[in-house]
């Protein structure tokens, strides 16, 4: 079988080597080939070592309660290798009226599940804490309407709650507005709570108490929930590659069309001859997947299309540690668009994962721009470091010139997961259900993060080699 995979971020990586598992678990012959536009592998994730920091280009990690990643890692041998979290700082604090609130204990993304620490916390206002403790008797929503994460928020718990925290954290995870983003295809565990349980906050209660381990943020005695490679992100795309077949990785290859070809594809390269195939896997942005199959199917190619993306930077400013007042007892913060500041949040790498910096010194990555704020990313790099700069001065009292710094954009990165979402997903899919051999992979369709990708990658090869039935 001949095997083209478009795009070598994750999701193709991963699509890849499943592909190669398959073939040699089944006995079957596979011509694998996979096509990246740009010079390395990887998408996204990027690791880049200089004078003892490590900087993480792209994401930091992936979540161990979704259990594709940390498979594949133990599939290639790096179970070693994985570090979580140091749960001494397991703290995230909000920038609210110039200065640092600590997020209160217990805090779920959009909801509390303790009331002693909202009771105490200095980030809401006592109408908002109790506006929130109204979740306890406000009755269900309409079933059946797909509404959007700020609509819900607002609903259930109040605009303290959206504004000062939902907003915020979900600005970090998907630099969308929260009244765009559609409830059922990003946080569904939220959406199913007020179904069974009618009150959010004690649906989260009840799931706590039947695991613990849940409600604390963990996801088993050996992981905390968050969990990386010592060496960086960048260890896992070169694990993935080094499994690859020799020859079967094209870099600086961009493909600028698929097409049928008989009863099986055609895969147009700029500056390359073609590549007939059996079977195609895109696992490239949708918007870029519109392009290739924009012939093949102008319709699937519509609704492609009709996702949208956002663009986003990274600051990452390396610090002697004597020169950061602040305790960093934290692994960052967070910035409420209300507060009209220019960065969405702020990692404190060093603290979050070891290894981060070399001894007596800080690494904090700032993150910008996203949905709600797309015109920062037209300012140039020294004017991105200068409010960066400017914003760590004010909430962490960070004056010194910093010792390190790498600005990294990531233009049209993020799909946003509309209102809607999951209903162009499905006629995506029934749309390619009739072009039998083509097959779409990523981060624009059942979620966002590395472990989704890993997912989406690996379900692609095994329609591709065992047909859908078998995914």
């Amino acid at each position: 079988m001949r095997l083209v995979v478009v795009g070598g971020g994750i999701a193709g990586l991963a699509c890849a080597h499943r592909a190669v598992e398959l073939a040699r678990e089944r006995g079957l012959a596979l011509e694998l080939t996979l096509l990246e536009a740009r010079g390395r592998l990887g998408g996204t994730i990027e690791t880049e070592h200089a004078d003892g920091f490590l900087v993480e280009r792209g994401p930091d990690s992936f979540l161990s309660e979704k259990p594709w990643a940390l498979a594949l890692c133990r599939r290639l041998g790096l179970e070693g290798r994985l570090v979580g979290t140091d749960d001494r700082f397991r703290k995230t604090f909000v920038w609210f009226r110039g200065r640092l609130h600590p997020l209160p204990d217990g805090f779920q993304l959009l909801a509390p599940t303790r009331l002693g620490p909202l009771v105490a916390s200095s980030l809401f206002s006592w109408p908002g804490k109790l506006r929130m403790a109204l979740d306890l008797a406000l009755p269900r929503g309409a079933p059946g309407r797909d509404e959007s994460l700020g609509s819900f928020v607002r609903r259930r718990l109040g605009r303290e709650a959206l504004e000062r925290v939902a907003q915020p954290l979900v600005a970090g995870i998907y630099t969308a507005d929260p009244d765009d983003l559609s409830l059922a295809a990003t946080m569904p565990r939220f959406l199913d709570l007020e179904r069974s349980q009618r009150s959010v906050i004690l649906g989260l209660w009840r799931a706590g108490r039947a695991a613990p381990g849940a409600a604390s943020g963990s996801s088993g005695a050996r992981w905390s929930l968050f969990v990386t490679l010592a060496g960086g992100m960048g260890e896992l795309v070169d694990a993935v590659a080094r499994r690859l077949p020799p020859g079967a990785v094209q870099l600086e290859q961009r493909a600028v069309s698929v097409e049928r070809r008989g009863d099986g594809w055609r895969v147009e390269r700029a500056g390359g001859g073609p590549l007939d195939a059996d079977r195609v896997v895109v696992a490239a942005e949708a918007h870029a997947a519109s392009r290739l199959l924009r012939y093949v199917d102008p319709p699937l190619a519509a609704l492609l299309q009709a996702i949208r993306y956002a663009s986003s930077a990274t600051v990452s400013l390396g610090f002697r540690r004597e020169d950061v007042p602040h305790p960093l007892d934290g692994f960052g913060f967070v910035v409420p668009r209300a507060e009209g500041r220019a960065l969405l949040a702020c990692t404190f790498s060093s603290v979050k994962y070891p290894g981060r910096a070399p001894d007596g010194h800080a690494l904090l990555r700032c993150f910008l721009g996203g949905a709600l704020d797309a015109g920062t990313l037209e300012a140039d790099d020294a004017e991105l470091i200068r409010r960066a700069r400017e914003e760590l001065r004010l909430a962490l009292g960070v004056a010194a010139e910093p010792v390190l710094v790498r600005v990294v954009r990531h233009p049209s990165a993020m799909p946003q997961y509309a209102i809607g979402h999951l209903e162009t997903v499905d006629a995506i899919e029934r749309r390619l259900a009739g072009a039998p051999g083509l097959h779409l992979a990523g981060s624009a369709y059942r979620g966002v993060g590395i472990a989704d990708c890993v997912r989406s990658g690996e379900s692609a090869a095994e329609r591709a080699l065992l047909g859908a039935a078998a995914a």
